[in-house]
């Protein structure tokens, strides 16, 4: 019979973490072998752990882990990267934990996905680059987080009829998923207007690599034009409202 593995080694960004006992705190981790994981790091609230600062958010880590019959248990851990920038700026705070609470409301702990893990550390380091466009970094991650999760909008044509959209302002339904055109809005409910412009922009971040996305110019009306179009299909595909916007708003 083969011998069981007790222990295993994962390459991982942390998302979150809850206290949990006397000294304790459970962590949600977004690994590269394993996906979403959740792991009980025990007496880590101790003065003398030397795990605490391992385990904060946004802390690039390798972990070795144990099983037990709940949770693993984190039994060493170090830091590849911490993204000193996010804890030096309430802003990119603001920022990293939005990108970090979408991460977490659109996955499950259901194994590996490479690209995501990827996706997540290559946004954590964009925030971190100081001439960054911030505004354009969050919309490209949301633009790729929902291409790997199987959400990706149709923006190129009419979700009611499927003709080819128009070079004009059209609308936007989450439900339906993507963009109407303006010859079928009364056929379905709860459409957002959206600009020529700002869609133009959306187009760009959807099927561009970030290289050529961070080098667009919208104005400040199709930023925020951009911004709630997609609040508006997040928040309607994840069926609940998300926590950081109104930080981000605050702080921003």
């Amino acid at each position: 019979m083969p011998r069981a593995f007790h222990s295993f080694r994962v390459e991982a960004i942390i998302i979150k973490h809850m206290e949990t006992g006397e000294a304790d705190r459970l962590v949600t981790m977004f690994s590269r072998e394993q996906g979403k994981l959740r792991a009980r790091a025990k007496g880590v609230r101790k003065i003398r752990s030397r795990r605490a600062g391992h385990l904060e958010p946004f802390t690039h880590v390798t972990l070795q882990l144990s099983k037990s019959k709940d949770y693993p248990i984190i039994t060493q851990a170090e830091t590849i990267e911490g993204f000193t920038p996010l804890r030096d700026s309430l802003t990119l705070l603001g920022y990293a934990s939005y990108v970090a609470e979408l991460l977490d409301k659109f996955t499950y702990e259901e194994g590996e996905h490479a690209a995501l893990f990827h996706l997540f550390r290559d946004t954590l380091n964009r925030l971190c680059a100081p001439d960054a466009d911030h505004r354009l970094v969050l919309r490209y991650y949301e633009f790729r987080l929902l291409d790997n999760v199987g959400f990706r909008p149709e923006l190129f044509h009419c979700v009611i009829c499927g003709e080819e959209i128009k070079a004009e302002s059209q609308y936007f339904s989450a439900a339906r998923g993507g963009v109407v055109c303006q010859n079928c809005r009364h056929k379905v409910e709860g459409t957002v207007p959206i600009s020529v412009d700002a869609l133009r922009f959306l187009r760009h971040f959807q099927r561009s690599p970030f290289g050529e996305a961070a080098r667009a110019q919208p104005s400040p009306s199709a930023h925020r034009e951009m911004e709630l179009v997609m609040q508006h299909y997040l928040t309607y595909t994840l069926e609940r409202g998300l926590n950081t916007p109104k930080f981000m708003r605050l702080v921003g």
